[in-house]
């Protein structure tokens, strides 16, 4: 931790900022450790210029979980520690306009003296993130490897007959049960017409023989998420139509794995897979971008997709995940979460992607 606070204050002068205020949760954990929910961070040029703070609440937690900075008990309004941990004369405070409201910031100008100017800073943290170190890809990796247990043991259960619902609580309950904190978001089980939803949720419905079903699933593990989807068939082989969906999904998905590498950007990896979809005439039922990245946050930079401005480098995690939703017929998504390397990528979880039947 102590060296991501060394890292920040380095690229603090190219912000032209004295010091940078951290009141978003994720960017607190990520600088310190800090895992509790009230607390904020400041980061200035000099080592001596680090200090946490939060509230009696946390007290203990904080001496066991930071280091490196000088550890406060605050009011609840953290704020209201944030001027006597400036240093003296005039100071260009740096914020997280992307975090920080319209009324915290009016409390903050009222708090600071007039030597004190508040500088929009956002991205400074999230610019660290965006390359994982050896410790931090661990935790993904493992989060992967548990994610992957838990469909597996899930699916042992089988589809046909069982709800949507059933199978997304059946899979959440195996996460937390093999030691997840809690899942990366919300189970998404999609099963026929419903899977042409991208973001289904699961319904009281049991789950048809010959049917596709799209499971898009992950856990949250020491903080750090993972993210997978899969679509299988139901009982039986599905429709003439459905192995042809799924056969152009999987090429398409290999086409955008095989584009991730150091000093690709976002928007050709995207294009990769998105222009095998769209020679198949499919160019509007694939809507969303082929991926995003993972870490703190299931979803953070960098983004691939159409639109995007990324670069990748090595040490990035990403997902890489096309998808055809054919609406009041069926839908197929293929996820993969991967590393970049010095040389392409490796996998971080490993079930098969070959056309299941379950």
């Amino acid at each position: 931790m102590i060296e991501r606070a060394e890292r920040l204050a380095e690229a603090l002068p190219e912000r032209e900022i004295d010091a940078l205020l951290v009141t978003n949760l994720v960017n607190v954990r990520y600088l310190t450790g800090y895992t509790g929910s009230n607390g904020i961070a400041l980061v200035g040029r000099e080592p001596g210029q680090r200090r946490f703070v939060t509230d009696f609440r946390y007290v203990t937690q904080a001496q066991e979980q930071v280091q490196g900075y000088e550890r406060e008990v605050g009011e609840t309004d953290l704020l209201d520690s944030v001027l006597p941990a400036l240093p003296e004369g005039d100071v260009r405070l740096g914020f997280d306009d992307a975090d920080v409201s319209v009324r915290a910031f009016d409390r903050l100008r009222t708090l600071l003296p007039e030597r004190v100017e508040l500088v929009p800073s956002s991205g400074l943290v999230e610019g660290l993130r965006l390359v994982k170190d050896a410790d931090e890809v661990a935790r993904i990796r493992a989060a992967a490897e548990l994610a992957d247990a838990a469909l597996l043991t899930t699916l042992a259960g089988g589809l046909v007959s069982r709800t949507e619902r059933d199978v997304a609580i059946a899979l959440e309950s195996e996460l937390r049960r093999l030691g997840a904190e809690r899942p990366s978001f919300d189970t998404i089980v999609a099963h026929g017409p419903h899977g042409a939803l991208p973001h289904a949720s699961p319904r009281d419905v049991e789950i048809a023989a010959g049917s596709l079903v799209t499971i898009d699933w992950g856990g949250v593990l020491d903080g750090y998420a993972s993210d997978c989807t899969r679509t299988y068939a139901a009982g039986r082989e599905p429709s003439e139509r459905g192995r042809e969906i799924y056969a152009l999904v999987l090429q398409a998905q290999l086409a955008g794995l095989d584009a991730v590498r150091p000093g690709q950007t976002g928007k050709a990896a995207d294009a990769a897979a998105r222009a095998l979809i769209d020679a198949a005439g499919h160019r509007e039922h694939f809507g969303h971008g082929l991926g995003h990245g993972v870490g703190l946050e299931v979803h953070e930079a960098p983004r691939l997709s159409k639109a995007s401005t990324s670069t990748l480098a090595a040490g990035q995690i990403v997902t890489v995940e096309p998808g055809v939703y054919l609406p009041g017929e069926l839908g197929v998504r293929i996820e993969d979460l991967v590393v970049v390397t010095d040389d392409g990528y490796e996998l971080l979880n490993g079930i098969p992607k070959d056309l299941t039947v379950v």
